[in-house]
């Protein structure tokens, strides 16, 4: 079988604080076929941002580092590309989705010129080509009347809007893979669904890959294909969707999918995950999750815990993964 397109593989990084350098990312290793949405799932402070971030080399320099690992993308490796290559790279083979527009749009420069200056960086051309590609990915995520609207600026567009903007951004070079960092965020549930599907049929289109980071077990079921699972800056289970749901194999994903809201009728208090993330630098020995673990025992609070290969394709980092029969989402 041929290699997936994106291999990241047993990537650790490091981030320089007051005391010195604190290990945010260890052993992290998934992969992400062609024209599949894989999500990166987990509580803030899991590592899924950091990930992403590492992919596209945009940690910064001077405070952080790769300190072992590869991340290749069809077949070619990005761990310690050249600046300048690693550049030329962004925005065509792989773009990004970020969570706030807003924030990511300059309020400066209408939305037209924003899109087609991505396009004359990568594809060169004239401004009236890149300006008619602009128009023309504008009007594919669905932005009505997008030769008038491609004249606006970011403030005349609702969230939902400049959601479809950033994404019409990040397709103009038809990249291999988008990594879309918790873009339904901020949006209200009608508008996520709509920019979901609009994802969705970009992926189905183009056969465009999709990295999806979210907190949202909800979202993950509605449009990834497989999840990767993460706690404390580790890999904690890796699965198929369907699996992922009906039989978890790690308490932390049984854990998050207990926590999900239903619709069927339920008593007493909501569920919750006790206790909080640790901090980097400030990991538990053994498994990072004993603390808050409902199925601890004695061994899980000082025997480190490597991922395990399931039947079926899938991982877990449990040691009790042969013994444990957890619940999955009712």
């Amino acid at each position: 079988m041929s290699e997936p397109l994106l291999v990241v593989e047993d990537l650790s990084v490091e981030f320089a604080t007051d005391t010195g350098w604190v290990q945010v990312l260890d052993g992290v290793t998934f992969g992400v076929d062609r024209g599949e949405t894989v999500g990166l799932v987990g509580e803030s402070g899991s590592g899924k941002t950091v990930t992403s971030l590492s992919i596209l080399g945009l940690l910064p320099p001077e405070g952080s580092r790769v300190t072992a690992g590869s991340i290749r993308l069809d077949g070619v490796e990005l761990v310690g590309m050249p600046k300048r290559r690693l550049e030329a790279m962004r925005g065509d083979e792989i773009s990004m989705i970020f969570q706030e527009p807003m924030t990511s749009l300059d309020p400066a420069f209408r939305v037209g010129d924003q899109i087609a200056e991505v396009v004359r960086r990568h594809r060169g051309g004239s401004r009236r080509e890149a300006w008619k590609r602009a128009v023309e990915v504008l009007e594919t995520v669905g932005i009505a009347n997008a030769g008038s609207r491609a004249r606006s600026y970011p403030h005349e567009f609702s969230g939902g809007m400049r959601q479809r903007v950033m994404i019409a951004m990040a397709l103009s070079c038809e990249p291999k893979l988008i990594i879309a960092d918790e873009p339904t965020t901020a949006l209200d549930v009608t508008i996520q669904a709509q920019v979901l599907d609009l994802l969705r049929s970009m992926r189905d289109e183009f056969g465009t890959a999709v990295v999806f980071v979210t907190h949202d077990l909800g979202v993950v079921a509605d449009i990834c294909d497989r999840a990767v699972v993460m706690y404390a800056g580790q890999v904690v289970e890796r699965s198929e969707i369907d699996a992922l749901y009906a039989t978890p194999h790690h308490p932390y994903t049984e854990a998050l999918l207990s926590a999900m809201p239903q619709l069927v009728a339920r008593t007493g208090r909501l569920a919750t995950i006790p206790g909080s993330t640790p901090p980097a630098g400030s990991m538990p020995a053994g498994c990072r999750f004993h603390p808050r673990c409902g199925h601890v025992r004695d061994r899980c609070r000082d025997t480190l815990v490597a991922e395990r290969r399931l039947d079926g394709g899938g991982t877990s980092r449990c040691l009790r993964v042969s013994d444990l029969v957890l619940k999955g989402s009712a």
